[in-house]
């Protein structure tokens, strides 16, 4: 066991700490020292070190140390040896040091200095000299190429980087990552399910995505207070033919309430009064008027009931049959963006920004631990 002097343990500590200042305040040693010097031995076959680290709540630091989930993501990622392999949050290095020997390369992001400093000791007194480890925040990072990526992703960044990853879409072969349960099950959701919703139909633009395995808290140090859930994302080989900023705005309308009839989405006087204006800047461009006499209104409900989604709910209805009703849509000159300024853009975040959705698609924002904790990584 190794002991931290207690001003280490308590609110008042420092905010950033190196494991070697760490090491310098140890004041007993016993069993764990003798493990610690003898963790390099362990390394190259993917063991555990011992490492005691105070982890920072508010970058959402709980280390896998489950043996049997590590070899769960080793086996879906099915690294080849000619792999460059992206790995974020490395953490301590527990899956690290099981990519080093399958990859070409691994490279690694982590925000915390302490950690980039682990995690490259611990490769280079395994032997290994394939690790590229990076200090930064891998949300703004440039990611170079990569042909797998593997993420113990803290929970809080969860969102903001698999949409990124989504939108390089053919540019890797796959992802293993580790999402908060919650969060997780959105992805997977299929039309009918409760947690269906804008996030699951988006990513099945880009995306297909099947489930690992699921991991308790306790095989975390500290553990989380919620489960997590491990997800694969294997990118579509053909390009989506789509306009996303039409479509995120069909997805919007459906998904405004998505246990309401898509009928009674349109129904709103600010949905139709935009759609309206789209549509006159359309027949004036085209010289065309599909409505004819009939109000505007009545016209999209004409859409609608034809293209029999009318009284469906957005939570039943799927991928392909919003492909056809965004189709019928846009063939009679309804647009869901003013098509005089534009509608294209490289940068798809705004396919996954919650800014008006359904208040059943907000995340609850759960807390992994009441405090900063000390971690023994075994």
């Amino acid at each position: 066991m190794v002991v931290i002097r207690k001003e280490y343990l308590t609110k008042n500590r420092p905010n950033r700490v190196s494991i070697a200042d760490l090491s310098a305040k140890v004041v007993k040693s016993g069993p764990g020292i003798q493990k610690q010097t003898h963790s390099a031995k362990m390394d190259r076959g993917g063991g555990s070190s011992f490492v005691n680290v105070i982890l920072d709540k508010k970058k959402g630091q709980h280390l896998l140390k489950n043996t049997g989930i590590l070899d769960k993501i080793i086996s879906a990622a099915d690294i080849k040896p000619t792999d460059t392999v992206l790995e974020i949050g490395p953490g301590t290095g527990n899956l690290t040091m099981r990519l080093l020997p399958l990859a070409r390369k691994v490279v690694a992001f982590d925000i915390d200095p302490r950690m980039v400093a682990e995690v490259k000791k611990r490769s280079v007194n395994s032997g290994f000299s394939n690790l590229q480890v990076r200090e930064g925040d891998a949300l703004k990072s440039d990611l170079g190429d990569f042909d797998v990526c593997t993420a113990n992703l803290p929970y809080q960044i969860s969102s903001p980087f698999v949409f990124r990853l989504l939108s390089l879409q053919n540019k890797y072969r796959c992802a293993v990552l580790m999402f908060q349960e919650e969060f997780a099950l959105r992805l997977l959701a299929e039309p009918g399910d409760k947690h269906y919703c804008r996030l699951s139909v988006n990513t099945r633009l880009f995306s297909r995505v099947t489930r690992v395995c699921k991991v308790a808290p306790g095989s975390f140090n500290p553990p989380p207070k919620v489960n997590s859930m491990v997800i694969k994302f294997e990118p579509k080989k053909i390009p989506v033919s789509v306009n996303f900023k039409e479509w995120d705005g069909l997805m919007r309308i459906c998904f405004s309430r998505k246990k309401k009839t898509i009928r009674a989405n349109f129904n709103n006087s600010t949905t139709l009064n935009i759609l309206e204006n789209n549509y006159k800047v359309w027949c004036s461009i085209h010289h065309q008027n599909p409505a004819g006499d009939m109000p505007f209104k009545s016209f999209i409900f004409k859409i609608l009931e034809e293209s029999g989604l009318s009284a469906k709910r957005g939570f039943n209805v799927d991928i392909n049959d919003y492909f056809r009703l965004l189709f019928e849509f846009n063939k009679n000159g309804v647009h869901f963006v003013n098509i005089i300024q534009g509608n294209t853009s490289n940068n798809l975040d705004f396919l996954f920004s919650n800014e008006d959705s359904d208040p059943d698609e907000v995340m609850q924002d759960n807390d992994h631990s009441d405090d900063e904790q000390t971690m023994n990584d075994y």
